[in-house]
């Protein structure tokens, strides 16, 4: 988080990201923090927490959907090396989100592997129909994030560390018009 009040303000370190340090992860890897984010171009999250070369395992899918590879990528960090963090991280006008909202609300499916995007949203749409709201689309968007987090929470191989505190399973979400990131549950204590 403190990256990402770096990246806020502007005042960046950019710290590792030069030849030594490519040198220093060559050969194996401690990465802090696994993220699991939206492809979306404009979240790129080693930019947006400040982070360098070996700091993070970044995995992203098209509105944080996750399937059965996906959530053994998350769980590579957390159950190989004792990386003690996983950020789920949304954003603010998701177009994943978005086309999986439309879509469910209408019922036209998306085309080709699009619509596996769509089913997999499918939850966090229900969700966010119960919930209501002046913007259901950010709304479902918020509403994945919470939803996917709680289930790595309470996967069968991580639970047992989240159980332990070694490892904390962080929901969060990225305003395009600010920067911030703000923690919307999982944080530890």
């Amino acid at each position: 988080m403190d990256g990402n009040k770096r990246w806020v303000s502007g005042d960046l370190q950019h710290p590792d990201r030069d030849p030594n340090r490519r040198q220093f992860v060559a050969q194996q890897q401690e990465p802090f923090g696994a993220i699991l984010s939206c492809i979306d171009s404009r979240v790129p999250p080693e930019l947006l927490f400040d982070t360098g070369l070996g700091d993070l395992y970044v995995m992203r899918t098209g509105g944080e959907a996750v399937g059965p590879v996906v959530t053994g990528s998350v769980e590579y960090g957390p159950m190989t090396s004792g990386t003690p963090l996983v950020v789920v991280l949304g954003h603010q006008r998701c177009g994943a989100v978005e086309a999986a909202y439309n879509s469910i609300r209408d019922g036209k499916p998306l085309p080709g592997n699009l619509e596996a995007i769509s089913k997999a949203l499918r939850p966090a749409y229900e969700q966010a129909v119960r919930e209501g709201g002046a913007d259901p689309v950010e709304t479902m968007a918020r509403a994945q994030v919470e939803l996917t987090a709680a289930d790595l929470r309470s996967n069968q191989d991580l639970a047992p560390l989240v159980g332990q505190g070694a490892l904390a399973v962080v929901g969060a979400y990225y305003s395009l018009d600010t920067g911030k990131v703000e923690v919307l549950a999982g944080a530890p204590s």
